[in-house]
C-alpha cells in the first residue's frame, strides 16, 4: 500500500450527503477519495473547491461565515490522528475533550468579531482571517488566512465550539495591521466599556507587540485610560447605592488647614475619616514612580488618622459585592479608631 492508497473503498459521494463542512487532505484519504479523483472534483466547474493548501469544502458554491472560520483552522492546525476522520452523524467523539485545533488560534478582528465586539467588522467583510501558531511552525499566509506567529499561544477562549484569543491578544494583534486611527479608538474603547477587560491587560499586550511607537495607538491608549477610569468611577458610584453604603463626598482634595496639599480623593466619608481611591495608573508610566506618590499620600494621610482604601477598576468588575465589603469593614472600624486630625475637603478642580 503507498500513501496515495484510499484507505476505504467508500465513494466520495456520501460526503456531501450530510451538513456543508470543511475538510483537510488527510480527512478525504481516510474517507477513501484518492488524489486523482480530488482533482477531477476540484476541477474547475467541478462539485468540490480547494479553499487553500489541504483544505477542501464539497461544495461549489459560496462559503459561510463558519467554513472560512474552520478552513483558517484546519490550514493553520497540525492534523493529529483524532481530527484526522470527522465524527459521522450520531457516533460518539472518541476523544470529546480533545481541542479540535490545539496548535491554532483565531486572533485580530475575526477574534474580536466573535468576542461580540460590534466595532469590529462582521465576518463576511474581513478579507482576512488572522490565525495564531507557535513561532516554530513552517507556515505561510496564504488566501485569506494571515498566519500571525507567537513564542507562546495563549490560552484561547472557546467562542461558538472555536478557540479564540483572549481579547487583549486579539485587540493587539488587529491593532498591529490597523492605520485607521478612529477604529482603533473604537476597539481599545469597546474593550472597555463593554466590560471585556480593563486597560491594564490592553495596554500590557500592545507594550509587547512594540505598538505604543505608533502615534495613533498611543492617543486611543490614553484614550482608553480616561475610559477606563470613567468606567470604574460609575461602578463605584453603583457600588455605594446598590450595597447601602453611606453617601461620601465625591472627588475631593484635602488639605491642612493653612498647610499644604493632601492629596485627591474618589470618595471621602468625613465622619468616618475613610477614603477610597481608584488605583487607574496608566499602564506606560512608570510603575515605581507612580506606586510611590500613591504610597506617599496613603502613608501621610494614614499617620492623620485617615483609613485609605485602594480600588482597581479590575477588582471593581470582579466583585461590586466584595469591594462594598472592604469599604463597609472600614467605616464600622472607624468607630474604634482614635479621633482624626482635621483636614479640610475641598471639591476637586
Amino acid at each position: 500500500m503507498t500513501h496515495n492508497t484510499p484507505l476505504s473503498p467508500r465513494p466520495a459521494r456520501h460526503i456531501a450527503e450530510g451538513a456543508r463542512r470543511v475538510l483537510t487532505t488527510a480527512q478525504l484519504r481516510a474517507h477513501g477519495v484518492s488524489p486523482a479523483e480530488l482533482a477531477d472534483r476540484c476541477r474547475p466547474g467541478g462539485p468540490w473547491q480547494q479553499l487553500l493548501p489541504g483544505v477542501y469544502v464539497p461544495h461549489p458554491g459560496p462559503l459561510t461565515s463558519e467554513e472560512r472560520l474552520h478552513a483558517a483552522l484546519a490550514y493553520a492546525a497540525r492534523q493529529t490522528p483524532a481530527a484526522a476522520v470527522p465524527s459521522q452523524p450520531g457516533a460518539a467523539d472518541p476523544q470529546p475533550h480533545r481541542p479540535a485545533h490545539p496548535d491554532a488560534v483565531l486572533t485580530g478582528l475575526a477574534a474580536l468579531t466573535l468576542h461580540g465586539f460590534t466595532a469590529s467588522p462582521p465576518l463576511p467583510a474581513l478579507a482576512r482571517i488572522d490565525v495564531l501558531v507557535p513561532r516554530l511552525r513552517r507556515l505561510r499566509t496564504t488566501g485569506f488566512v494571515r498566519i500571525v506567529r507567537t513564542a507562546a499561544l495563549p490560552a484561547p477562549e472557546q467562542v461558538t465550539g472555536l478557540p479564540v484569543a483572549p481579547v487583549p491578544r486579539a485587540l493587539a494583534d488587529a491593532v498591529a495591521e490597523l492605520s485607521d486611527a478612529g477604529m482603533v479608538r473604537r476597539l481599545l474603547t469597546e474593550a472597555v466599556r463593554g466590560g471585556h477587560c480593563d486597560p491594564v491587560s490592553v495596554v500590557r499586550e500592545l507594550t509587547r507587540a512594540r505598538l505604543l511607537g505608533r502615534p495613533h495607538v498611543v492617543d486611543a491608549v490614553d484614550s482608553l485610560v480616561a475610559e477606563g477610569r470613567a468606567v470604574a468611577e460609575g461602578r463605584l458610584y453603583r457600588m455605594v447605592r446598590e450595597y447601602g453604603l453611606p453617601d461620601p463626598v465625591w472627588n475631593v482634595d484635602l488639605r491642612l488647614p493653612g498647610g499644604p496639599h493632601l492629596g485627591g480623593l474618589d470618595a471621602y466619608w468625613p465622619e468616618h475619616a475613610v477614603a477610597v481611591e481608584l488605583d487607574t495608573r496608566s499602564p506606560r508610566e512608570e510603575e515605581d514612580a507612580m506606586w510611590s506618590e500613591y504610597a506617599r499620600k496613603r502613608e501621610t494621610l494614614e499617620r492623620l488618622g485617615i483609613t485609605v482604601v485602594h480600588l482597581t477598576p479590575r477588582e471593581l468588575r470582579a466583585s461590586l459585592e466584595q469591594q462594598a465589603a472592604v469599604v463597609r469593614t472600614a467605616l464600622m472600624a472607624s468607630v474604634d479608631r482614635d479621633p482624626a486630625a482635621y483636614v479640610v475637603v475641598v471639591p476637586r478642580s
